[in-house]
């Protein structure tokens, strides 16, 4: 089968399209055929080395050179062989959500992985661009930030893969927003429910006077809490995805000292699939695709991804092999 393989850290370039052979499944194991994966912010990160949490995270992940020669996380595809003791899945069944490997024609899985049935509405190239950004947005947002009604909430990184579900569910759990972009993207944000939208390229959004949020959900870790804590409430929650030792002594010292706060992490699914599922099913969730590459055109997709202004998500699609 074709597969995207790296032997080393770097750019783009080090993503090359190989022939591997076919995986083969246990009686435990799924073998799934792969549709169509994406590109996410820990995706081209692992690529290059450059992961937060230096150096714990390179121990992870290999130090001098990548444990795991296949990437890709997110994935949609269909069940194309069972092992005798899988009961979840059959053969046929069209499945999205998150693998190992998946930059490949065919990956495995088990019935712990976090799949799910796609929804008929679905096409394999949503289902391959909605795991990381909504499972982060709901994760953050509900889990740990736990949105009230009535709050007030910026989002900075409005229109990437994580903001756009960001803007739309705080929207749902009856949340005021207000979401950071760029210009080109000042319209999209409003209509995923925003009810203001400050253009970063115009205004700094740390600098406004007389405006205080709840919570401020920084996406794209371009701000400081030192620099946004004024514009907090008494309760406020300053919220950034992209963890580092500094987002951890913070997030350690406000928790005994003062009222305002630091959260950082990592994402958890829990059950947030069935729900993602069911808001697809319902057309109560937009999925924002801004472009689709060929497997062959991997290094692309990632150079694109990786600087930081795509809409929505980078799809990756197979279908073409």
């Amino acid at each position: 089968m074709k597969a995207i393989v790296r032997t080393k850290y770097g750019a783009p370039e080090v993503l090359k399209l190989e022939e591997i052979e076919k995986p083969i499944i246990k009686e435990n194991e799924i073998l799934i055929k792969v549709h169509a994966t994406s590109v996410t912010p820990m995706d081209y990160r692992v690529r290059s080395g450059k992961v937060p949490l230096w150096p714990i995270s390179k121990i992870l992940i290999g130090f001098w050179k990548p444990k795991q020669k296949i990437l890709g996380t997110e994935v949609s595809g269909e069940v194309v062989e069972i092992g005798n003791a899988v009961k979840k899945f059959k053969i046929g069944d069209k499945v999205f959500g998150t693998g190992e490997n998946v930059y490949a024609e065919y990956f495995i899985a088990t019935e712990k992985n976090k799949l799910e049935l796609m929804p008929d509405s679905m096409s394999f190239e949503q289902g391959a661009s909605v795991y990381f950004g909504f499972i982060s947005a709901i994760h953050f947002l509900k889990r740990i930030a736990n949105i009230q009604r009535g709050q007030r909430i910026l989002i900075n990184g409005a229109s990437g893969g994580v903001g756009v579900f960001a803007v739309q569910l705080a929207t749902q759990f009856g949340a005021e927003v207000t979401g950071v972009c760029s210009t080109k993207n000042v319209d999209l944000v409003r209509s995923l429910g925003a009810k203001r939208v400050i253009d970063y390229t115009k205004a700094d959004f740390t600098k406004e006077k007389n405006q205080k949020y709840d919570l401020i959900f920084d996406i794209v870790g371009k701000s400081s809490f030192l620099k946004c804590r004024k514009l907090m409430t008494k309760n406020g929650i300053y919220l950034n995805i992209i963890p580092s030792f500094k987002l951890f002594i913070q997030m350690l010292w406000t928790s005994k000292l003062g009222k305002k706060k630091v959260i950082t992490g990592i994402a958890e699914a829990g059950e947030n699939l069935t729900l993602l599922k069911d808001l697809v099913e319902t057309n109560k969730l937009q999925i924002i695709i801004d472009k689709v590459y060929p497997l062959e055109k991997v290094a692309d997709a990632h150079a694109y991804a990786e600087k930081g202004h795509k809409v929505g998500s980078v799809v990756i699609t197979l279908d073409h092999l």
